[in-house]
């Protein structure tokens, strides 16, 4: 009497012959063709990490008292919102800004509204003379996706900013594009230049003439008189339109006719001073003035659309709105490269499929490889569907989950396919044919299958807890592997048999008994290591050795470990920083020299100079917010290289050698650089990051000034620098209180006559209708008196004219350094990159701690250093590592204990199958094995072991004892049968060793198209490498382990924990 199936064969049964099946394959397929669709693209996986940038002003404070006065309430109110996790503060003269990180994952506007309310209902603590807050929220979303430079051998930058402009408009028209801004040119401008000789020949001041031009250009609108049931409208005032009309502004009457703004002043209309500068440089073109359009799109949105609408928008305009002699170059498309890496890694993806069923076609045959090739892409399709529903995009990481679960999860096809053509060819006596067989060969392989399935998805699942900014970028590989691994598991029970039973051919002959070379050498091998206790022991210490060597290589440095390994992009940014109060035309001339050096490699294709202004930021950008770097003293490069197809070397090489060539240079100029790559994952603020704490900013200061000097003096770190300004010159010109109030004039209306004259002050708008931008009217001293002695003669309106000298004393002194917190604590940064021999931050941080270590503090004692948290004890100096180092600590310490738990659950599942406390620890004793293929992989390949190496290694330790157990349940089926322990284990090798090499291989196969992935090389290796050691290694180890924890048991159905419902 035949016994009943279990859940398996329950399941194959109501499928193996039902029209519904064909019916879910085609919906499977169509599920995923619509999540294909679908599925917004992008290159890089959308991080939440809301962050809110608060803005406060306090005109003529130093920075310590912004620090007190503004900068410690605001933090403090910021900290006690729920959900955030960093609050850094710079307190900088006359100015406040607070950057409020939330945790990963946070809803943005939830977060928002918190700090908003927060704020909103605390204005009554803002102290008198403070202006703000002004609170912008940033996001990945604000990162451009797209950068147009504009650039000409005709035009100016000030006819590029008006193109610019009206481009602006026609771009934001496109669908989903969200912000458009211009970087560059100079805009229009009604500047009122004020003549201090005319003024005072008019017993006048700036005051008046700005006061003059505010009350003029003022309108007013209100509801008209009621005339015959009707009303009209009546407006009162008046617009300045045109230069004529502000030079025609009355100020005063003198002598009986008025004195107009043309009388004391030179009214232009034209071009705004430069404070910035935008080059384009190439070798061919050589350098002419640019403007930059930067292009963000919306959340949620497909970047390869947006970017294809935009420059297909573009397009249309040339010869219309372009003229043909403006060039129009796109300087960043990350919807090209999103698509470019999007197509490589879904032909990636379909090597796969194709070369996993090419192994199968060549070791079970082709009608086995077909009924393989057809659970694959509907296992794929359901999983991409998981994805949609899940709310992910098709982006890199998504789709290397896809490629990294190929290999993985046509092992339950392998398994079941496997046995079903190992059944057809014996002797089954089943009446019913190949359908018979099928049922019977996926009931007997059933249970083991699911629970070796659950062990997988034990294995991977837990990597979806890693915490910080690296959790969610890593999180789709143990979301869509275990999903695969699900969906690979239904499909191997319902949509295997089914294919089988229509393409499998019964076998025309039994050769039953016949094994292959492998399974004869096999059996050779493993019955004189059964036997003899002396090779056992051998065997053993031969595995311990070989694992110990190869743990070996971490210490030695054969092996360096590193968070994650460079990206291969092809651009990259220097940022170039001179001293405070560098004016901006000798900055600009640096920019222009290492520009001119950067463009002699020959892998740079192009550089656009930003100089006063920041360049379009990534995302890296975005967390470091160089968006803020607008200052004269400042510059940024943006080095476009080209493409990838077109070189051989990586971006990281190239970046290395031009920096080489840029470091003396810069040095000459008394500036520094700092060589900034696309991060291949979450962005932080330097490499190496060093942040010093202190009570007292001047001994603090000192601390760190220490700390530099020892990142100067290491090896491999470049790029240092400090968050310290340079001393540079002020000048403050302090009221005579006696004298301002004897002249009938406030300290307030010096400062703003001051201001005036220096920096400028805008008193209106004109109001042209045709501008696409804001028409400022700006008042100030013409260019060429602007200078302190020209101040001090301004004469002010008083009870009697007097000049600014006479009111003031000019008092030289330093400019105070901005003052820095971090989550409330004072802090001082030091930071620094890594470029030569030893790439990793973990080595050169080890090195510096024995530095750091020697130093001894005035105070007594030595300076303490903290990796994973701030120092408790504020009153003590001491320092923290951040950087790419904190980030390491923190997934490195996630992963551990992800492996930690994965041991654990893997631990129960596999006591609940067994039922026995000690098999568990032998099917679990292989996972290390694999380590013994790992390490000297990554250390012939020359890779770091990265995170992604973790995962692989973990994901592979799935794997293992995925094999284990469906080998040790075989065990147990056969000393159910009687078998004595000794045959047992090794026919259970012998029989299984056949599909446990296959799904390696097939796991090899699958992981083979990334091995030469920047970033996921290490998965690769660790996947590919881990599986032949564990093949060679645990099979054969396995069974001697469980032979000599077992030999003193009976064999019998009482020692058989496995209620098998169908033996051999």
């Amino acid at each position: 009497m035949a016994q009943p199936y279990g859940m398996a064969g329950r399941l194959a049964a109501a499928f193996v012959n039902s029209k519904l099946t064909p019916l879910f394959i085609l919906a499977s397929m169509a599920l995923g063709a619509l999540a294909v669709v679908a599925l917004p693209r992008e290159e890089e996986p959308q991080i939440i990490v809301p962050m809110v940038d608060v803005l406060v002003e306090m005109p003529g404070a130093t920075p310590a008292d912004v620090e007190q006065r503004v900068t410690r309430p605001m933090e403090q109110l910021l900290w006690e919102v729920p959900g955030v996790e960093y609050v850094y503060s710079t307190s900088s003269a006359g100015r406040s800004m607070v950057v409020v990180r939330f945790k990963v994952g946070e809803p943005e506007e939830a977060a928002l509204v918190r700090l908003n309310q927060k704020l909103s209902s605390n204005v009554d603590r803002i102290p008198p003379g403070v202006i703000g807050p002004l609170v912008k929220s940033r996001s990945i979303d604000d990162v451009p996706i797209l950068a147009v430079t504009l650039w000409s051998l005709r035009y100016g930058d000030d006819q590029l900013r008006t193109l610019a402009a009206q481009l602006r408009d026609a771009i934001a028209e496109v669908p989903d594009v969200s912000e458009v801004t211009l970087i560059g040119g100079r805009p229009r401008q009604v500047g009122v230049n004020v003549d201090p000789a005319r003024l005072a020949a008019y017993g006048l001041d700036p005051l008046a003439v700005q006061q003059a031009i505010g009350r003029t250009n003022a309108r007013g609108t209100t509801s008209g008189p009621v005339a015959g049931g009707q009303m009209t409208g009546l407006d009162a005032g008046s617009r300045l339109r045109t230069a004529d009309e502000v030079r025609n502004v009355v100020v005063t009457s003198s002598g009986g006719r008025p004195v107009l703004v043309g009388d004391v002043a030179d009214v232009v209309d034209g071009d705004a001073e430069p404070t910035s500068y935008v080059i384009f440089s190439s070798r061919d073109e050589g350098a002419h003035p640019a403007v930059t359009i930067a292009v963000a799109k919306r959340k949620g949105t497909n970047a390869i659309d947006v970017s294809h609408h935009v420059t297909q928008k573009l397009e249309t305009l040339k010869g219309t709105l372009v003229p043909s002699d403006v060039h129009v170059t796109i300087t960043r498309d990350y919807g090209e490269t999103a698509a470019e890496k999007s197509n490589e890694l879904l032909w990636h993806m379909l090597l796969a499929v194709l070369s996993v069923s090419a192994l199968i076609w060549l070791v079970l045959g082709k009608r086995e490889a077909a009924v393989v090739l057809i659970a694959i892409p509907v296992t794929l399709a359901l999983t991409l569907f998981m994805f949609f529903l899940y709310g992910y995009t098709l982006n890199r990481i998504t789709l290397f989950a896809l490629i990294f679960s190929i290999g993985i999860l046509v092992d339950d096809a392998i398994v079941v396919v496997e046995n079903i053509v190992r059944h057809a060819r014996m002797r089954t006596g089943e009446p019913n044919g190949l359908a018979a067989i099928a049922l019977r060969a996926v009931d007997e392989v059933g249970n083991p299958t699911i629970l070796a399935t659950l062990a997988v998805v034990a294995a991977i699942l837990p990597m979806a807890f890693v915490g910080g900014l690296m959790g969610p970028y890593m999180r789709p590989i143990p979301v869509g592997a275990s999903a695969a691994m699900v969906f690979s598991l239904v499909v191997a029970f319902v949509v295997t048999p089914w294919a089988a039973v229509r393409l499998l051919k019964p076998a025309a002959h039994h050769d039953h008994g016949q094994e292959d070379l492998f399974t004869r050498l096999y059996r050779r091998v493993m019955g004189p290591l059964i036997a003899s206790g002396r090779m056992r022991l051998l065997f053993l210490m031969g595995v311990a050795v070989l694992l110990a060597a190869a743990v070996a290589l971490v210490p030695l440095k054969l092996v360096t470990v590193k968070m994650l390994p460079f990206d291969n992009k092809s651009e990259f940014q220097v940022m170039v920083d001179l001293p405070d109060g560098t004016a901006l035309e000798t900055t600009a001339r640096v920019a222009s020299a290492l520009t001119a050096a950067a463009l002699e490699d020959p892998a740079v294709v192009d550089v656009q100079q930003y100089v006063g202004t920041s360049a379009p930021y990534n995302f890296n950008g975005l967390v470091r917010h160089y968006f803020l770097r607008r200052a004269p003293h400042l510059a940024d490069l943006q080095v476009n290289l080209l493409p990838k197809g077109e070189r051989s070397e990586q971006s990281h090489e190239v970046a290395r050698r031009v920096r080489d060539r840029l470091l003396p240079i810069a040095t000459s100029f008394g500036a520094t650089i700092q060589v900034a790559e696309v991060p291949p994952g979450p962005p932080v603020l330097q490499t190496l990051v060093a942040e010093v704490y202190g009570p007292d900013p001047a001994r603090r200061m000192a601390v760190a000034a220490q700390v530099k000097a020892i990142f100067e003096q290491t090896p491999d770190v470049v790029d240092t620098d400090w968050y310290v300004e340079a001393p540079h010159p002020k000048v403050t010109l302090v009221v005579d209180g006696e004298k301002a109030a004897a002249a009938g004039l406030s300290a307030a209306a010096v400062a703003a006559v001051v201001r005036m004259a220096g920096s400028g002050e805008i008193v209106g708008l004109l109001h042209d209708d045709q501008s696409r931008e804001d028409v400022p009217i700006v008042i100030r001293l013409p260019r060429a008196e602007r200078s302190l002695e020209t101040i001090q003669s301004l004469r002010l309106s008083g009870t009697r004219p007097v000049a600014i000298g006479e009111l003031t004393s000019a008092v030289r002194t330093q400019e105070d350094p901005s003052l820095y917190h971090k989550n409330l604590q004072s802090v001082t940064y030091v930071t620094g990159d890594l470029a030569g021999q030893n790439e990793s931050p973990v080595y050169a941080i080890l090195r510096m701690n024995e530095a750091i270590a020697r130093l001894t503090l005035p105070e007594g004692y030595g300076l303490d250093v903290f990796n994973a948290t701030q120092p408790f004890d504020t009153s003590k100096y001491a320092m923290k590592w951040d950087g790419e180092w904190h980030i390491t600590i923190e997934v490195f310490r996630d992963l551990g204990l992800a492996f930690a738990a994965v041991l654990l659950l893997i631990y129960v599942l596999v006591v609940g199958w067994f039922q026995s406390f000690t098999t568990p620890l032998l099917i679990m004793a292989a996972i290390p094995f694999s380590l013994a293929g790992i390490l000297p992989a990554h250390a012939a390949m020359g890779a770091f072991f990265t995170a992604t190496s973790m995962i692989g290694f973990i994901a592979g330790a799935g794997i293992v004892v995925r094999n284990s157990i469906i080998l040790v349940d075989f065990i147990e089926l056969r000393r159910r049968d009687g078998v004595p322990l000794d045959q047992a284990v090794v026919d259970a090798g012998a029989v299984r060793f056949r599909p446990m090499a296959l799904t390696a291989a097939a796991v090899i196969v699958g992981a083979g198209v990334i091995l030469f992935d920047p970033i996921f090389q290490g998965l690769a290796i660790s996947l590919m490498a881990g599986e032949v050691a564990s093949l060679l290694l645990s099979r054969m180890a396995v069974p001697v382990l469980y032979y000599m924890a077992k030999r003193h048991e009976r064999t019998g159905p009482a020692a058989a924990s496995v209620p098998a419902e169908a033996v051999l």
